[in-house]
C-alpha cells in the first residue's frame, strides 16, 4: 500500500511539531493505540493542544457535545 504523506499532511491536525509520524496515518494510529490514546485528528484544536488524547477525554468530549453528564 502506498502512503500519501503529502495529501495526509494537509489534513493532519497534530500540533506536536517534532512528531515523526505526521502524515503517516497508519503509523500514528498504531503508536497512539499502543499508548491507549487516540490520534490528534479525532479531537478539535482546543482539546488536541492539551495533548490529553485519552479514550476518557474523547468520551467526555462526546458526552459534552450530546449534553450528557459523565
Amino acid at each position: 500500500m502506498e502512503c500519501h504523506v503529502k495529501a495526509n499532511m494537509d489534513k493532519c491536525s497534530c500540533s506536536y511539531e517534532p512528531c515523526p509520524r505526521k502524515g503517516k496515518c497508519c503509523e500514528c494510529i498504531a503508536y497512539h493505540r499502543q499508548m491507549d490514546e487516540l490520534p490528534a485528528c479525532v479531537f478539535p484544536a482546543d482539546i488536541e493542544k492539551t495533548f490529553n488524547r485519552s479514550f476518557a477525554r474523547f468520551a467526555r468530549m462526546i458526552n459534552e457535545k450530546s449534553g450528557k453528564k459523565g
